[in-house]
């Protein structure tokens, strides 16, 4: 844990005018988004405090946001630890994920532009050029074109709520790296982004649900679950 930690911080974790416990949660945060702590990983606070090279106050801090986030959970007389992985919990994260990124993307399809469409096609472009898998990359890349569709939502708000959820998510792609399939998949992103560019927001949430419970089995399934969600019979 030390070394992961240290080298989150070389690679500028620390740096800016930030307080400690924003450092701590930034280290902390990318550390477990990524997967270098693991699901379970004990989080002792002294021994954070040690390699952070900060007093334990701010950790604690740290620590309690994490814990607002669902990425850490504190048991009575054990301390904190990573949150652990579960089919349960992946139900309860999609179902919020479909919510909130099926409303961003109806909105979105309705307030759909030119410019919009412009950002979300190289978002998509940079995508393609990556290499289909796990790297922090291509998981950037992801994300960056699936925000570009929900920016032209035009909510703060939606986008509030919406990151943590698909941070939390992300956590369970790493678990499972086959269940992307960018490569196989790409038409997929082609149609959702089609359907904003046509104003047509009904198909537009259509098209995403089906992509995000698909994502979901695949996930589901190879923890060992059952499927958790059908697909909308409206978009075949």
């Amino acid at each position: 844990m030390e070394s992961q930690l240290a080298v989150l911080a070389e690679d500028g974790a620390f740096r800016g005018h930030r307080t400690l416990a924003e450092k701590a949660f930034d280290a902390l945060h990318a550390a477990i988004i990524t997967g270098q702590l693991r699901p379970g990983t004990r989080l002792p606070i002294e021994e954070l405090a040690e390699v952070l090279e900060m007093s334990p106050m701010p950790i604690r801090e740290a620590v309690r946001r994490l814990d607002s986030a669902g990425l850490v959970e504190n048991i009575p007389h054990r301390g904190a630890r990573v949150t652990e992985l579960s089919v349960t919990d992946l139900a309860e994260v999609v179902e919020a994920r479909l919510a909130l990124e099926v409303l961003a993307i109806r909105r979105a399809a309705e307030h759909f532009t030119d410019e919009h469409e412009q950002h979300a096609r190289e978002t998509l472009t940079r995508l393609h050029e990556l290499p289909d898998d796990n790297s922090a990359a291509t998981s950037a890349a992801h994300a960056a074109f699936h925000f570009a569709l929900y920016d032209a939502a035009e909510s703060a708000w939606l986008i509030r709520l919406i990151r943590p959820i698909w941070e939390t998510s992300e956590r369970y792609c790493l678990e499972v790296p086959q269940c992307r399939q960018l490569v196989a998949r790409r038409h997929e992103h082609e149609a959702i982004l089609g359907s904003c560019v046509a104003h047509d927001a009904d198909r537009a949430a259509l098209r995403l649900h089906d992509h995000l419970a698909t994502t979901a089995n695949s996930i589901a399934t190879a923890m060992g679950g059952d499927t958790l969600f059908a697909p909308d019979a409206r978009t075949s």
